[in-house]
């Protein structure tokens, strides 16, 4: 069983910027693939963006190409998503994920465990 706790949301301005982390425990972090996904009030959880086991593969949503960077980090069982130019349209609760089976594939679907989730708001 895996645990995911996320934290770095918060209240940004937009054109801001903020960093979210996710820690891992219970389980061997090097064995999934990590993903953010996000869900905004009275919508559908959405893929934000995956990295591969090792780090050499990313996958990003059209909407935050550019603007966000998936890292991790397997010594220390972490995995970050660094926003920048946050738009209002960004709001929304973060949630980090693991997966067994893929990367560029990632979906609500594929998920084998889910963080509980990161508030994130932008104003404008």
């Amino acid at each position: 069983q895996v645990q995911l706790v996320e934290s770095g949301g918060g209240l940004v301005q937009a054109g801001g910027s903020l960093r979210l982390s996710c820690a891992a425990s219970g389980g061997t972090f090097s064995n999934y693939a990590m993903g953010w996904f996000r869900q905004a009030p009275g919508k559908e959880r959405e893929f934000v963006s995956a990295i591969s086991r090792g780090g050499g593969t990313t996958v990003y949503a059209d909407s935050v190409k550019g603007r966000f960077t998936i890292s991790r980090d397997n010594a220390k069982n972490t995995v970050y998503l660094q926003m920048n130019n946050l738009k209002p349209e960004d709001t929304a609760v973060y949630y980090c994920a693991a997966d067994s089976a893929t990367t560029r594939n990632m979906g609500v679907n594929t998920i084998d465990y889910w963080g509980q989730g990161t508030q994130v708001t932008v104003s404008s």
